[in-house]
């Protein structure tokens, strides 16, 4: 097996391609799974079964089921209901949807770790329910859970090419079309895996500067 530098200099606008679709999904991704995952997370908290059960039911049958399968089905199945939507489109919402029933979890952790005292003191001010989510409760919460909410990012970014299965040309979406095209297989995935490394580890390093920021 002989490196061939031509074939990477000759990838790298397919690269570019897939790595700002990559990129979009991620992005959007995760600002679906942090907003919805922060509704389910309040709406499991509404003292009434009949929002707790569906929420519960609808974010359990979610979390476990594959995202493989949620992405068929929303881009396969939809359709003959007359509901369609773009390829890229659909792999956000599924890939938010789905992991926003992982973020629910982090939130619940966050909002519980808030302690006794902080409700107390809300009461005891007499503030109105809706200030004290905003101003005392969640900005804890919040910054409690960080790591852990950056953590699904990354693990969010490691499922992006699930969606080449409904054709989303992502950045191993792209290395497969390259390598199809010029029979050349090698360089294209090596470039991708090493752009998942670095996107990674700069996702971590932010991540931990964030950490830090917030702590102190």
């Amino acid at each position: 097996m002989k490196w061939d530098w031509s074939a990477v200099a000759d990838f790298m606008p397919y690269f570019w391609d897939g790595l700002l679709v990559t990129l979009q999904i991620l992005v959007l991704g995760s600002l679906i799974s942090f907003a919805l995952g922060l509704v389910w997370a309040l709406l499991m908290r509404v003292p009434t079964r009949w929002v707790t059960w569906p929420v519960g039911a609808v974010t359990e049958f979610v979390r476990n089921t594959p995202l493989l399968v949620q992405l068929f089905f929303l881009f396969y199945v939809l359709p003959e209901w007359g509901i369609t939507f773009s390829a890229l489109t659909t792999g956000v919402f599924a890939i938010g949807l789905h992991y926003s029933t992982y973020t629910m979890q982090v939130y619940r952790a966050g909002i519980e770790a808030v302690p006794v005292g902080q409700w107390e003191a809300a009461t005891a001010l007499n503030l109105p329910l809706r200030r004290t989510w905003t101003a005392v409760i969640l900005p804890q919460a919040v910054r409690r859970v960080v790591p852990a909410l950056g953590n699904y990012v990354i693990s969010m970014l490691k499922d992006t090419p699930l969606l080449m299965a409904i054709t989303v040309l992502e950045m191993l979406g792209e290395a497969r079309l390259f390598a199809q095209q010029q029979f050349q297989f090698t360089e294209p995935l090596t470039v991708i895996g090493f752009a998942f490394i670095v996107i990674s580890y700069l996702a971590s390093l932010a991540l931990r500067a964030l950490e830090r920021r917030l702590v102190h």
